[in-house]
């Protein structure tokens, strides 16, 4: 389970995905999701390890402190993971699925706060997987930084997300104390 914005633009994509491998561009329509926007960013894919930041949200580039607009996605990432990360944007990629990841905003001097990426592929006018819709959801409050900029991204944990109609397992509780209560 994600946060609520995560699920939001995951359901947004696979709305505008339809039948197709991932959706294209140009049908992702930015008024859909106005309250996004500033948390919104859209990666290039110039080749496997290369992808630049296209599009960006203020949210986004006041957390790193600067326009990322151009820099290597990979950059912003823990240089030990940056090679996990690659491959699973290729997975997400060559699946044509939505990955999350689990993630750590690392500021010099302030303790960390955890982030959930979203990242979904998006085909060009050529039909090629060519760019990422990405989401940064904050899941603890900012202040806790100290408005100081963050300077690596680590990573907790990265879930590939399969087709929506794949059903997640359903959990209760059963028992209590011996009691079956479910």
């Amino acid at each position: 389970m994600f946060h609520h914005s995560t699920e939001r633009l995951i359901s947004y994509w696979r709305a505008r995905k339809r039948d197709a491998v991932a959706p294209p561009r140009a049908a992702i329509n930015p008024g859909d999701f106005l309250d996004l926007l500033p948390q919104v960013f859209i990666l290039g894919r110039e080749r496997a390890g290369l992808y630049p930041v296209r599009l960006v949200g203020g949210f986004v580039s006041d957390l790193h402190g600067r326009d990322l607009r151009g820099e290597d996605s990979l950059g912003l990432w823990a240089l030990s993971r940056r090679l996990e990360i690659k491959g699973a944007l290729e997975t997400a990629r060559r699946r044509a699925e939505p990955l999350v990841i689990d993630a750590d905003i690392r500021a010099h001097g302030a303790p960390t706060v955890g982030l959930e990426v979203m990242l979904a592929p998006l085909t060009g006018a050529d039909g090629l997987t060519d760019r990422f819709l990405g989401l940064y959801q904050p899941m603890a409050m900012m202040q806790r930084l100290r408005g100081r900029p963050a300077y690596e991204l680590g990573v907790r944990r990265i879930q590939s997300l399969g087709p929506a109609n794949e059903e997640a397992p359903h959990l209760r509780l059963a028992a209590l104390d011996g009691r079956r209560i479910a």
